[in-house]
């Protein structure tokens, strides 16, 4: 049972791994560069923290990033620490100071990425976790035993509002059973938020009454934490079932915000990952940085693609997508449903399916589903039929 929060880094340093590990910790903890007063040992005992394990990986005879102390050799290991809780609390916002903070900026490091982290159940408390996830989702959309099928609005902007639902009608009687906003379109001048939904929503609620269907909406609601709750409010009013938020955009505190206040699923863009992880030796692993969106209420996450049009390769989509399914805490699990997308055709469903082994799953194609050479109906068509077949 884990009683203290855990982190896992990849490092490399031209010093001693062993003696970097103790400045990350002091660091991160109750540390400096030289004793201070009150630094007992006794405050160290209780509120430091602690190497729990260095293991070697291997050298390099070049330092992966600028910046760092100079060497012959750059040696590279994992590194665990761990923390009381008691020094954090439930706070999702002081856990990302806690864990990586200035931690990349250590003239120490040649390298330094957060691989992962294990929370105790005392976590718990930090965030409402998804409010609909798997389930929810799927009661909403009807939708059991296979993928959602779903796309994205393209053009990503210069359709108005009215254009905005002619899309979103033609897409729902192309048979899909969800739709989101890009994440470039928010509340432009030529697309106003309100008039987006209010005429999508119209054409969404009178093909729910002529098929039996609501195809899920994902408005994008991206920004202040007061409008956000504003358009929630107007999506919820309108009768949507679903809102967007892009997660680098908003924060921590502005998502768990609109996560405490929402009546709706939670669509969690992650818009601008890549540079917090496209360098092997710098940022965050997915796995890590999720868990925390987890906690604050994210009911869906995008995870890219198997083959996808990024620089992502198909093993670190996969360790993220799995890692949706593990639980952030034992009484917590705040599983979520990942989003697969970028450049997504029939192509993918059988690697995709193979790599994650189970059905609780968006798969959404933009060009892939509205670029068919037969149109957007023959798209979903070829999209069912791939996964009507690997399942």
């Amino acid at each position: 049972m884990i009683t203290r929060v855990e982190a896992d880094y990849l490092i490399e340093t031209a010093g001693d791994p062993r003696k970097v590990a103790e400045v990350m910790a002091g660091e991160q903890s109750s540390g400096t560069f030289v004793s201070v007063p009150g630094e007992t040992p006794e405050l160290k005992a209780r509120a430091a923290a602690r190497v729990e394990a260095v293991e070697l990986l291997g050298d390099s005879d070049i330092a992966a990033l600028p910046g760092a102390r100079p060497g012959e050799r750059y040696t590279r290991a994992k590194v665990t620490l761990s923390w009381p809780f008691e020094t954090i609390g439930p706070s999702l916002p002081h856990l990302s100071i806690v864990v990586a903070g200035n931690l990349f900026e250590l003239k120490d490091f040649s390298g330094l990425r957060l691989d992962d982290i294990r929370l105790p159940d005392s976590f718990s408390d930090a965030g409402p976790g998804p409010r609909f996830g798997i389930e929810g989702t799927r009661q909403l959309t009807g939708v059991e035993g296979r993928p959602l099928i779903g796309t994205i609005v393209k053009p990503s902007v210069g359709l108005t509002a009215e254009d905005t639902a002619d899309m979103a009608q033609m897409l729902a009687e192309a048979g899909l059973d969800f739709i989101k906003d890009d994440e470039l379109q928010a509340d432009g001048p030529s697309c106003p938020f309100n008039d987006r939904v209010d005429a999508v929503m119209a054409r969404l609620r009178a093909h729910a009454e002529r098929s039996g269907k609501m195809v899920m909406y994902a408005f994008n609601l991206t920004g202040t934490v007061d409008e956000m709750r504003r358009r929630h409010d107007h999506v919820l009013e309108a009768g949507g079932t679903c809102v967007m938020a892009c997660l680098n955009a908003v924060g921590l505190t502005g998502f768990q915000a609109l996560a405490d206040h929402s009546q709706l699923p939670v669509h969690a863009h992650r818009a601008g990952w890549g540079a917090l992880t496209r360098h092997p030796a710098l940022g965050w692993s997915f796995p890590a940085w999720s868990k925390l969106w987890r906690l604050a209420g994210a009911d869906h996450i995008h995870v890219n693609g198997i083959d996808n049009k990024f620089c992502e390769d198909n093993d670190s989509v996969i360790r993220s997508a799995r890692s949706c399914a593990d639980p952030v805490t034992s009484s917590k699990p705040a599983i979520c449903m990942p989003v697969f997308s970028s450049g997504q055709t029939p192509a993918q469903v059988p690697q995709t399916y193979a790599a994650v082994g189970t059905p609780d799953l968006i798969h959404a194609a933009g060009g892939g589903i509205l670029g068919h050479p037969d149109g957007p109906a023959a798209g979903v068509a070829a999209m069912r039929a791939a996964w009507d077949a690997v399942l």
